[in-house]
């Protein structure tokens, strides 16, 4: 219900706020004795004032406040929930009051405005609108961190904290820019994530802005878009590791050109106990991490210790580039082999040298394509497997073009 009390020395009868039509609510004026104000000259009507946004306002529009019959002498608007003054601007000409803050899903907020009309009474009025109040917020947080220095295989993205029913509506009120740009598009891993990608690979030297609008939008199911995020990304230098499983051996590119061979071993294929074939995937992979030093221990996929097959070792110079466990980095254990057969648990084997040449020059987002591995294709949730779809069924993948 919207609540409208006029105070002055007469009874006022006041516009009515939007939405009053939609709710059956009627606007009344009542007078108040002693409320302040100057008595109205003969023949000159009182201002009155309309508090526009109703019992159902998104919080992504703002409130309104608008005299007719006179101007806007003062208005403050609070949210009595949390004892906040919403911020606003008054237009040139004194007749409306518009707020400018971030209002809230489900609040309650409370306007007085003073209004003057042409021979200088005052009154002042209040009112009450109301915000709508959701079934659920979908707030989303970034795949990337917020900004950053990434490769030409970065992969955008947005994870909600609940379903999105209406994929369609969410997807327009996100948007990518690119300096240069560069054509891409939105792909739904699931009911909760979206990620988007470049039909190629980013150009070096981009900056690439994420940006959302989904607050106060309705996107299904009565679920409603949370906070927005914003984030910017610097592309720095192509950096390209081609490793091919027939070979047995890895080829750095830098900005397309040939820098680096080196040897590997890759994850073997045959049926060795106690665990079986581990081959490497094949596809686009990038990188997702890196550290100098760490323990790979077995147990991180069941063989644990007591286990036939149970290891744990420290391993250096370390590029993670999947999230079930591939790394580029240093075996000793198996530089025998490096260059011709693939003896791994699913990781990219080299030697010292190489392995920290790859250390110091690849980073976040670097591209490590794999060929001829003898494994199932990378998927798109085991770490940035985008790439390995084509650009056919990632434009399938989007709501708007699917």
């Amino acid at each position: 219900m919207i609540r409208i009390a006029g105070l002055g020395l007469a009874a006022l009868l006041l516009a009515a706020c939007s939405g009053q039509t939609e709710t059956g609510g009627t606007a009344q004026a009542v007078g108040a004795a002693g409320a302040t104000g100057t008595a109205t000259a003969p023949g000159v009507p009182a201002a009155t004032v309309a508090f526009e946004g109703g019992d159902k306002l998104s919080p992504k529009d703002p409130i309104v406040v608008r005299a007719s019959g006179g101007t806007l002498q003062a208005v403050t608007v609070t949210n009595p929930q949390t004892g906040n003054a919403v911020k606003g601007d008054l237009s040139p000409d004194k007749t409306t009051w518009t707020s400018n803050d971030r209002l809230r899903y489900g609040a309650t907020y409370q306007a007085v405005a003073t209004a003057v009309n042409p021979a200088g009474a005052a009154s002042e009025q209040r009112g009450e609108v109301h915000t709508l109040k959701p079934s659920g917020v979908a707030t989303a947080s970034l795949f990337q961190p917020s900004s950053g220095d990434f490769g030409v295989g970065l992969v955008l993205g947005l994870k909600f904290d609940h379903d999105i029913t209406d994929k369609a509506t969410a997807e327009k009120s996100f948007k990518v820019t690119s300096s240069p740009a560069q054509d891409g598009g939105w792909y739904w891993v699931s009911k909760r994530e979206v990620h988007f990608r470049p039909k190629d690979y980013w150009k070096a030297g981009s900056t690439v802005k994420l940006e959302t609008t989904t607050f106060g939008m309705p996107i299904g199911g009565g679920v409603y878009g949370g906070q927005d995020v914003s984030a910017t990304y610097k592309v720095h230098d192509s950096w390209i590791a081609k490793a091919d499983g027939k070979t047995h051996q890895m080829k750095a590119f830098h900005n397309g050109q040939l820098v680096k061979t080196a040897p590997i071993s890759m994850g073997k294929t045959v049926d060795t106990p106690p665990r079986g074939p581990t081959p490497t995937f094949n596809g686009t992979h990038t990188v997702l991490s890196k550290v100098d030093h760490t323990i790979m221990d077995s147990c991180s996929y069941g063989v644990c210790e007591g286990d036939p097959g149970y290891y744990k070792a420290p391993e250096n110079w370390d590029v993670r580039i999947s999230n079930d466990g591939e790394y580029l980095h240093e075996n000793l254990k198996t530089v025998g082999v490096q260059g011709s057969d693939n003896v791994s648990n699913g990781c990219l084997n080299m030697n010292t040298e190489n392995a920290k040449w790859f250390f110091d020059n690849f980073n976040a987002g670097d591209v490590v394509e794999v060929t001829n591995s003898g494994g199932p294709q990378l998927s798109i949730n085991n770490g940035h497997g985008d790439w390995a779809i084509s650009w056919s069924a990632w434009q399938a993948g989007s709501a708007l073009r699917g």
